[in-house]
């Protein structure tokens, strides 16, 4: 039948996936397969190349991040995929993987309880099939909330001699790495402290400051 968005779902609650396919055939959509794990999520897009997937973040093997993993892979295969994931939570960290993928649009973040909300929900699906981008509000908030990264402030350079500063190099060090004089590594280390609101303080090690911000910026 012509116009029949053909769709792969990817869900290992067996009674939700039951569910989603009752709700989807209901409203017109024609689910090509429904699978539950991510491995097997791969296989039937691959094998079916369906208009567009719904498919929930943790899921088997690793009870994870697997389905989002896949979600993004699959995108990253096929560009013009629709693509929209299921979470029981607000996980601000995922829906910003999958807005990064591809062109970022075409794709769509829903917390599960809006499935129950059905006509939004099947809305929602043709949104992100008509190329558009949905994010469920919660976790819009969610985002728009995140701490700001404290170093995004700095020059490429900046962040170069912070790196070394955190390394435990001397300011004659740090020359010598950059080839560029004590002087210039004063000027830089002093821009950084005050771009980290680390102002002049007796009774505080700066540089140890501004290796604590560098370090939980970039947790190992």
């Amino acid at each position: 039948m012509v116009g029949v968005t053909r769709v792969v779902l990817a869900e290992d609650e067996v009674l939700l996936r039951e569910g989603l396919v009752a709700l989807l055939t209901r409203f017109g959509f024609e689910v090509l397969d429904a699978v539950g794990t991510a491995p097997a999520l791969r296989e039937a897009v691959r094998t079916h190349r369906p208009d567009l997937v719904v498919t929930d973040i943790r899921m088997p093997p690793g009870h994870r991040d697997d389905g989002l993993r896949a979600a993004v892979e699959l995108r990253t295969e096929q560009p013009a995929l629709a693509v929209v994931v299921l979470s029981q939570h607000v996980q601000p960290e995922y829906a910003a993987a999958l807005l990064d993928s591809a062109d970022g649009r075409r794709v769509g973040y829903l917390l599960k309880d809006r499935v129950a909300e059905v006509t939004e929900f099947v809305d929602n699906l043709r949104t992100v099939l008509a190329g558009g981008t949905v994010v469920d509000p919660d976790v819009v908030r969610r985002l728009l909330n995140r701490p700001r990264d404290p170093l995004a402030a700095l020059t490429v350079r900046e962040r170069e001699v912070l790196v070394l500063v955190a390394e435990g190099r001397s300011n004659a060090a740090i020359a010598a790495r950059l080839h560029v004089t004590e002087a210039a590594v004063g000027k830089h280390i002093g821009n950084i402290l005050a771009k980290l609101g680390l102002p002049p303080d007796d009774d505080t090690n700066r540089r140890v400051l501004a290796t604590l911000t560098y370090l939980r910026a970039n947790p190992a």
